[in-house]
């Protein structure tokens, strides 16, 4: 199943995402929430007569979490390139639910920051209430579907403060979409890869993460519940680089699509 989230009529709206003619449309709209119909198409109402592609619709962030959890340094190429040892065990932050913004919407540099950065990543969105999950537990089951987060970064903050909260937290500074879906599958392998103006500049795989998707979730779950829609953006690779107004970034994650936005 592969869903976004649209403005439709003045109203926000979760659809189905299925390929028309090798075009991506929107073919359903779901009565609440991706977890109502818990991935059972059956569940959706019936087929929409008039298909929007997705290209056209005015995209939202594809998901509504009560938190937004982040892992640091999940590649080892990434720690080195910012001289940073690779952690003993997952490193985790917060973003605030704040600073999500929609696939297209313009990430704005704050006036205290003299160097943001961009951070393309794969985030996973969790599906039911997660807590204390033995070290056997299958975690799959707790994992709705994957999409692309841009964890924009004030690089410079950063370093001043020796946390992470302030650099990580500005309005705008956390880029999710265009879908969500539950058909890729991570810990086989799926390329990351971030383009500014075009260029490439991060190219990765979750492959290389040196924790697992199964590790994260269930270090993160010993600490906090994680609730339905909640987001996990898992590490950056190697390649971080400060960005300037009137740029596009883009980060592309196989089979999932294109985040765009760009930077005021």
């Amino acid at each position: 199943m592969k869903y976004c989230r649209l403005q439709l009529n003045n109203q926000p709206h979760y659809g189905l995402v299925e390929s028309v003619a090798g075009v991506e449309h929107i073919t359903r709209l779901f009565p609440n929430s991706p977890q109502d119909a818990s991935g059972d198409l059956e569940d959706l109402p019936t087929r929409w007569t008039e298909h929007l592609s997705l290209a056209e619709a005015t995209l939202l962030p594809p998901v509504s979490p009560s938190k937004i959890i982040c892992v640091g340094r999940n590649y080892r190429e990434h720690a080195a390139e910012l001289g940073n040892e690779v952690p003993a065990e997952p490193l985790i932050f917060f973003k605030p639910p704040s600073s999500l913004l929609a696939p297209g919407a313009p990430v704005r540099r704050p006036r205290v920051a003299e160097r943001v950065d961009y951070e393309g990543e794969l985030g996973v969105v969790i599906a039911k209430p997660c807590y204390q999950l033995a070290a056997d537990e299958d975690v799959r089951p707790y994992i709705l579907g994957y999409t692309c987060v841009n964890d924009v970064t004030a690089r410079d903050l950063q370093k001043k403060d020796g946390q992470f909260t302030r650099a990580k937290g500005f309005d705008t500074f956390c880029p999710v979409g265009p879908v969500v879906t539950n058909e890729i599958d991570p810990w086989a392998g799926i390329g990351v890869e971030t383009r500014v103006n075009g260029k490439v500049r991060q190219q990765g795989n979750t492959r290389d993460f040196i924790f697992p998707l199964d590790v994260v979730i269930r270090y993160i779950s010993q600490v906090m519940t994680l609730l339905p829609g909640d987001l996990i953006p898992t590490g950056t690779p190697q390649g971080v680089g400060p960005v300037f107004a009137g740029e596009i970034m883009e980060v592309i994650v196989e089979r999932i699509g294109t985040l765009s936005n760009p930077v005021v």
